[in-house]
């Protein structure tokens, strides 16, 4: 029995239970509905993955190899960091003045990731069910396991009426956002199948989810004030059925322009079959679109003006029809950037200096030395506590924009290396794979994404009130500073081992965790003196960085992507 449990009770199972433990113990009252919301996505999400264990479902979508499913901690972070954040929001309601619509947007951004995650738990539940049907190992305990999950369905539906009870007014109003809801799981549902079916073997179940309930989160309030705005031009009323609140200028900046790079697509292939069949009308007999050095030149000249007019004229059309964003989104960056020329300008530089510098030293070093890549990987996050460490300080606001711009070069780049554009196609691919490891594969790359978002996430979502100045820096001081230090000595001095079949040491570890509790020990009085309250418990830091650190030692999950989430979260708390 004692065996049986430890097996059930695997070490990032354990994890995960004392992270979402430490979120459920920090919530208010007012907050208890999400909080049991939260326990239900728990229990969903450890009785898929358990009964997902021997299954065919993993293989049915060709997930990662070598990584377990991580349904658990998939299903639980993103909706986890949304409730934390919701923790500090009503931590400091009684001292400062926060509006009621920049709380019911948050929580019914809560809600969104929650139910999203929750409608995946539904599909994969379903999958099992049939699986286990039509490979005739049908057991009671598929039987049971789909009892449970209609019994935790029931139970979700009824938490999220009742929380939406209390926040309307209206039946009907109610009865919309429950819909809202239902679409939002029907879309991560189908984009996590499209995202396994398009990219096999480069994600885990877990990290699928992660992605998908993100994208759906993200893109929600897009489409809802498209929505409004199209409401309003038919019957010349105003709607505003979700609520999610005002945007700053520079995320609806970075909203506009990943709409355009993740919709662009789509709208190069409708422009080169376009393109290609009209040209094939005019000469059948010279099929340049079967192939040949012509047919690839076209192709890329084709992308580039798509990707031109995609971001200097759709975008910017749809910035201001729907945001109501009356300026092109080129000039006001341009406008942003010389209101204080000095500091930005000279940060630009700096960050052009770093960053020729560490690519030439490292792809060099890759070419020519026995490095292994496991560390060579791991100068790029110092590399990352170079550039987004003294901007985090001095210019946060500039750094928001940096990031957005950072990941739109990375999405292009690799659009280019996919897709062989000329001439930068080959150039890049060369180039990337310098610096791969098995969590990649050839059709997409994703070390350098979660690296950037993991450092940006942490910033991005502690926009606004934020009594913990550590928070920001959540995915610096755990990517940048603790995977670091955990890789380096562990792969150096580590002797002993987390577990049998693993690589993780204790001796690592032990060094991620103490050397993030010293850099935090030297941020917190330069944060200080430049005017932040400090209000960060020395106790609940300790529990943060001790909780990541163990998960980073015992996940096999991208680290990049839940780690920063994870400490993020228990910042807040």
């Amino acid at each position: 029995m004692a065996a049986g449990a430890a097996e059930l009770f695997n070490g990032e199972r354990a994890v995960v239970l004392l992270f979402v433990s430490r979120v459920l113990l920090s919530v208010p009252h007012s907050l208890l509905y999400e909080a049991l919301a939260l326990f239900l996505l728990v229990a969903g999400g450890l009785l898929v993955e358990i009964s997902a264990e021997g299954s065919t479902v993993p293989h049915r979508f060709k997930t990662r190899p070598g990584a377990s499913s991580g349904i658990l901690l998939g299903t639980v972070t993103l909706p986890a960091a949304m409730l934390s954040r919701l923790i500090q929001l009503s931590r400091v309601l009684p001292e400062n003045d926060v509006t009621s619509e920049e709380v019911e947007g948050l929580s019914m951004q809560y809600w969104i990731a929650s139910a999203s995650c929750f409608g995946v738990l539904i599909f994969f539940c379903l999958a099992l069910y049939c699986s286990a049907k039509n490979t005739g190992s049908f057991q009671l305990r598929s039987s049971e396991a789909l009892k449970y999950g209609l019994l935790q369905t029931v139970l979700y539906v009824a938490v999220c009426s009742l929380s939406l009870t209390t926040k309307s007014d209206s039946g009907s109003l109610i009865l919309i956002k429950l819909l809202w809801l239902i679409c939002h799981a029907l879309a991560t549902v189908v984009l996590i199948q499209h995202i396994l079916l398009t990219f096999p073997s480069c994600a885990s179940l877990g990290e699928a989810l992660l992605v998908s309930s993100g994208l759906v989160l993200y893109f929600s309030d897009m489409l809802a004030h498209t929505l409004t705005k199209t409401f309003m031009f038919v019957t010349s009323r105003t709607l505003n059925f979700v609520g999610y609140g005002t945007h700053s200028e520079i995320a609806t900046v970075i909203q506009g322009v990943m709409l355009g790079l993740f919709l662009l697509p789509a709208f190069y292939k409708i422009v080169l079959r376009g393109w290609f069949h009209l040209k094939n009308l005019r000469k059948p007999e010279a099929s340049i679109a079967n192939g040949g050095p012509h047919s690839a030149v076209e192709s890329s000249i084709i992308f580039y003006a798509s990707l031109s007019v995609m971001l200097a004229i759709l975008i910017p059309i749809w910035m201001c029809v729907v945001q109501d964003f009356y300026v092109h989104p080129i000039r006001w960056v341009l406008t942003f950037v010389f209101t204080d020329p000095l500091k930005r300008l000279a940060l630009c530089v700096y960050w052009i200096c770093v960053i020729c510098a560490s690519v030439l030293r490292f792809y060099n070093i890759s070419k020519h030395s026995k490095i292994e890549r496991i560390l060579l990987r791991k100068y790029y996050h110092l590399v990352a506590v170079l550039m987004f460490l003294p901007a985090l300080l001095f210019q946060p606001t500039f750094l928001d924009l940096a990031f957005g711009a950072a990941f739109a070069v990375f999405l292009i780049l690799e659009m280019i290396r996919v897709w062989k554009i000329w001439p930068l196609g080959d150039i890049v691919h060369q180039f990337m794979n310098a610096f791969t490891d098995h969590r990649d594969s050839e059709i997409l790359i994703v070390s350098h994404f979660s690296l950037l978002l993991g450092c940006a996430l942490p910033k991005w979502m502690s926009s606004g009130l934020n009594d913990r100045p550590l928070a920001p820096f959540a995915g610096i001081l755990s990517l940048g500073i603790g995977d670091t230090m955990a890789s380096v000595v562990g792969h150096k001095y580590g002797v002993l081992r987390w577990s049998k079949t693993g690589k993780k040491t204790i001796e690592g570890t032990a060094a991620g965790i103490t050397s993030v509790l010293a850099a935090c020990s030297i941020l917190l009085p330069l944060l200080a003196s430049t005017g932040y309250v400090l209000s960060q418990h020395w106790l609940s830091l300790l529990m943060a960085v001790t909780v990541s650190g163990l998960l980073e030692a015992y996940t096999a999950q991208l680290d990049n992507a839940f780690i920063p989430l994870v400490f993020y979260s228990l910042l807040c708390l």
